[in-house]
């Protein structure tokens, strides 16, 4: 795995995310808390690099979200000064199912969830005004493990470069807490959902192997010394592969 060094990372990031802010002539983000550590590295960052005022935390459960989700992103936003709202979704995703989709699956009704959220969130940006800050780490967009239009929607992602093992190093580094670092990683978009139970994998070793893909730009069929089965890499072939539509602008017609 790649060795970063996380403090000059850390000051990177916040460049990244001051300047784009500047650039833009806003200086405020509004983004989604939900008790994870992605969207808690995200917000400490955006503090540490335009201050606690300029940063507003939407807690946003639905019925079925666990408990200890708004717990821990509450106690994220005490920790550090980050002012927070939150907007219950049940009512508003409630209504369209009963009325238009009872039969809807899981899935269905999960990505619905993700969209109402960054719908409010968007809201929320144009009566501050802020941009929209995003909360996907580079595992995720490598995997296409996000919601397009969803939590995949965004002005900009300030943790998009790091795997998902940098975002938990970083973590510790900022002092989140280690109740949001050490728990199991979730879009809690139904009970009992879990990250690498839906992905197949967990993510030190989906983190190696993307590494491996797509920067050392090793073929698993002609390699000879693979650190894991061949199979393994081939799941982790499938998973970006199948997701490339999300990472891509809409096509049209050229010419």
């Amino acid at each position: 795995m790649r060795k970063i060094n996380i403090e000059q990372e850390i000051e990177r990031t916040c460049s990244f995310i001051k300047d784009y802010c500047d650039n833009a002539g806003i200086p405020n983000v509004v983004i989604g808390l939900s008790g994870g550590i992605d969207s808690s590295l995200s917000a400490v960052l955006a503090v540490k690099a335009l201050g606690k005022n300029n940063v507003t935390g939407m807690i946003l459960p639905y019925r079925t979200s666990s408990g200890s989700s708004a717990g821990d992103a509450e106690l994220l936003a005490k920790n550090f000064g980050i002012r927070t709202e939150t907007i219950e979704i049940t009512p508003m995703v409630d209504a369209y199912f009963e009325k238009t989709a009872p039969e809807a699956n899981s899935l269905r009704r999960g990505n619905f969830m993700a969209r109402m959220r960054m719908s409010v969130l968007y809201d929320h940006s144009a009566k501050i005004p802020a941009l929209v800050l995003g909360t996907s780490n580079r595992t995720e967009l490598l995997v296409g493990y996000f919601t397009q239009h969803g939590d995949g929607a965004c002005a900009f992602e300030p943790i998009g470069h790091l795997y998902k093992t940098e975002v938990r190093e970083m973590s510790r580094v900022l002092g989140i807490p280690s109740q949001i670092i050490d728990k199991a990683p979730t879009a809690d978009l139904w009970e009992g959902q879990t990250d690498e139970s839906e992905l197949g994998i967990s993510y030190p070793i989906l983190d190696e192997i993307l590494y491996q893909l797509t920067e050392l730009s090793i073929n698993p069929n002609d390699s000879e010394s693979l650190e894991y089965p061949l199979s393994t890499y081939q799941h982790v072939q499938k998973l970006v592969s199948r997701s490339a539509f999300k990472r891509m602008l809409p096509p049209t017609i050229t010419g």
